[in-house]
Order: C-alpha cells, then structure tokens, then sequence
C-alpha cells in the first residue's frame, strides 16, 4: 500500500506540473492566433494513448509514456518530428508565419507558468501555516554535528552563530542552502572560544550520501527509554521502557549524543548503566554488540526555542515569493557545481524513483505541495537549459533569428531537434540507471 502511495503522489505531482507547463504554451499559442492541434499528458508514443477526446479542433489526451507531455504547434518543429506539414506554405495561423517575439513568448510561457506557480504554492503555504523556527540565538545547549559536521570540525556542543558574518537566526539555516552548497564561513562558538570553521565547496557530495542531518542536528537530551527491541542487548541487560539513562561506566550522559558516543566506545565490551526508574536508581549492565548499540529508542527531547509567525495574505506574499526565487538560485548553484566538477552528477540528480521517495509513502499533503513548488521551480529552470528539443533551445534560436534579422534554416532546425531528443534520452537513461543504483547501493 505503501508503495502505491508513493506512485500516486509523484504521478499526481507531475501530472499537475506537466499540464500547466504544456498549458502555458497552449495559452499563448492561441493567444496569437496559432493553431494547436495536440495537447497530451505523457508521451503517446508510437501512437499508444491510454484516453483522447477532440474539443474545438484539439486533440487531448494522456499517453502511456510518463516521462512529460507536450503540445503539438501547428507550422513548428518541435518533438513530433512534422516536418511534412512544414513543406507547404507558410499558413497565417502557424507558429512559423507568427513574428520572432510571439514565438519567443510562445516558448517562454511553459517556464513562465512553472514560476508563477512555484510562487503561488510557497505564497499559499506561507499564508496557510505561517514560519514555525528553531530561535537558533537561544540554543544554549548548541548543536551535536552528524558524521558530515564532524568531517569539518564541528563537536556536541557548538554554537554556531554566524553565517558568512550574518548573525542565524533560525537553526533550519544551517542546513539550509546557503551553508550546504559549501565555500561559507561559519562562526562558532565553544566554550569561550571562537573558532572559524570553512565549510568545504563538495560538501554537498556528503550530503548526497547521507542526509542534512548528518550535517548537524539540535542537541537532545537524554530522555526517558520509548521502547526496547525485542531480543537487543537493551532488552537482556533488563531496560525498560521509561527508564532514563543517567550514567555510563560512572560517566554523566546528560545529551544523547553522549550518551550514544560512550556506549559506542563499550563495543564488545560490558557497560554499566546507571538508570533513573519508578523515582530511584538502579545499576544494570549490559554486553555491548559490535555494532556499538543496544537497540532502544527514546523520547525525544522537544524542549528548543520555537517561534511561529503567521502572515496576512499581502505579507505572505514576498516571503513566498523569496522561498520560491531560492528553489531556482539553488538549483541554478547545484548546475553550477555539476558543470565545475564539485558536484558529482550521480550524487546531484534524481529521477522520478527518486522523487517518488522524496513524496513518501504516506500523504503528508504540506510536504506534497512544498515538493511540488521545489519541483516547479527546477523543472523552470530545466527548461530554461540551452539544449535542442527544451524550450531553452528554441529560444535561444529565436534569439539568434532576432539579432540576425532572419530565421535559423529549418534542415538545421531538423538536424539539431534529433540531437537534443537523443541528449535527452541520454540523461533519461542515466537519471533512471543513477535511481537504480541508489537504491541497489543502500
């Protein structure tokens, strides 16, 4: 059930993307006066439809290939591969016979569409639920850094305080874009020292590999047990569920980060733990496995400096807005760094199994609509990349019309449309084999 969850949030999301790019076209196509002859979610191809209907001279349908969708503009060479139709004379309701900066528009309202919405969704989300933060100026217990935030230097108990020399505000910051996409300079407070600490540029690398949680986290204390696995060393060693664990080998572990650090140190080794239980202490001890755990989980601490801000409408705007602006700056940034080598491309892109992922297998619709507006943002920009066959490539023809003062020959137009199709099969294949191999890897 699980899965199936899964699949219908991601085809609903796309399914919700695609047809609002395609209908940006659409719009401003027949805005011109230029005629549309298919409108189709998903590809048909090979001539497979799974439903179509005709409306006013428009065939629209879904096809069976779930990989995007398009609209199919009389008089232009665009995925359909018409070219018999271009052999003709120019007709005045085709795209062809329409001014270089109509067909311009024409090609930008997809990408168009995908911003004003990316803006709207953040815009109602904001509105809806307001800002809910970590005040990261009031941690004074600081941070526990993950197996990422050790690599740089990071330890249980930083404070960091500044970013790029701008005070944080809010904990979320920090495993925010700003400091993930690398080369910032965090300032850190310890003890009643402060330290610089350079986060490196292909920390994102890291990222890719574990989570941004392994960057840093809000450092929790150690709180009563959850519940103990069946069969574990915990259960053995006689915890229970509400037991707090104060002490081990002597040793205060007032932070969970202590107190996991210490019986890692105790692998394949006996521990002895001092518990707060029903209003006394006990001593129990336990063989720690080689894994360094002892299978329990416990209550998290949820005691933090949480601030919630809710918006009116008009003021919800501009911050949705900048929360939208960031999705395109950072997958802008992420291109950057997969085209100067920082970043590895397997580790970067995902495909739809790895969105699929991303949505969950259980409908968490504030997640679902905040994926949804990432997921506009970049497939913006995506279509904005100067490859034939995407929109970018179309207008960066249109652009060269425009400065030349004539049109880009249509055998070239041809010849370059193929290319780009077989680009984009290229990265289709890689996209899916990298979502293979993710999972095969973990």
């Amino acid at each position: 059930m699980g899965v199936l969850v899964m699949v219908g949030q991601v085809l609903l999301g796309l399914s919700i993307l695609i047809v609002l790019h395609e209908l940006g076209h659409f719009l401003a196509a027949r805005a011109f006066g230029i005629k549309v002859e298919k409108f189709y979610l998903f590809f048909d191809a090979w001539g497979v439809k799974l439903f179509k209907f005709n409306y006013k001279g428009v065939e629209y349908g879904i096809g069976w290939l779930p990989l995007g969708g398009y609209v199919k503009i009389a008089g232009m060479i665009d995925e359909s591969m018409d070219t018999e139709q271009l052999k003709g004379e120019p007709q005045p309701w085709e795209f062809r016979s329409k001014p270089a900066w109509q067909r311009l528009i024409v090609m930008l309202g997809g990408i168009i569409v995908n911003i004003i919405l990316g803006i709207f969704i953040f815009w109602m989300l904001t509105f809806k639920h307001g800002e809910t933060y970590v005040d990261n100026t009031k941690l004074v217990n600081g941070i526990t850094p993950g197996i990422i935030g050790e690599k740089i230097g990071l330890q249980p108990g930083d404070r960091i305080t500044e970013i790029d020399g701008q005070p944080v505000l809010r904990f979320n910051d920090l495993v925010g874009a700003k400091v993930l996409m690398g080369n910032t300079k965090l300032t850190v407070e310890r003890g009643e020292k402060t330290i610089f600490i350079t986060v490196p540029g292909d920390i994102m690398n890291d990222v890719a590999d574990y989570d941004r949680n392994e960057f840093v986290e809000l450092r929790h204390r150690t709180m009563a047990v959850d519940s103990v696995v069946a069969g574990s060393a915990a259960e053995k060693a006689g915890l229970r569920r509400g037991d707090s664990i104060l002490a081990v080998n002597g040793e205060a572990v007032p932070f969970w980060d202590q107190l996991k650090s210490k019986i890692g140190s105790h692998a394949k080794k006996e521990a002895e733990l001092l518990v707060f239980r029903g209003g006394d202490t006990a001593t129990i001890y336990a063989k720690v496995p080689e894994e360094g755990t002892l299978g329990f989980y416990f209550n998290r601490d949820t005691d933090f400096p949480y601030v919630t801000t809710h918006y009116s409408l008009l003021e919800s705007l501009p911050i949705g807005a900048s929360r939208a602006w960031e999705m395109l700056v950072v997958n802008a940034q992420g291109l950057g760094k997969i085209a100067t080598g920082e970043l590895r491309a397997d580790k970067a892109i995902a495909g739809p199994v790895g969105i699929a992922t991303m949505f969950g297998s259980e409908v968490d619709w504030v997640r679902f609509w905040t994926l949804v507006g990432v997921l506009s943002m970049a497939l913006a920009l995506m279509n904005l990349l100067p490859i034939p066959a995407l929109d970018g490539g179309h207008v960066v023809f249109l652009l060269i019309e425009m400065i030349q003062g004539k049109p880009l020959s249509e055998k070239f137009l041809e010849k370059a449309q193929i290319a780009g199709f077989f680009i984009l099969l290229a990265l289709m294949v890689f996209v899916f084999g990298n979502d293979i191999m993710k999972i095969v890897n973990k």
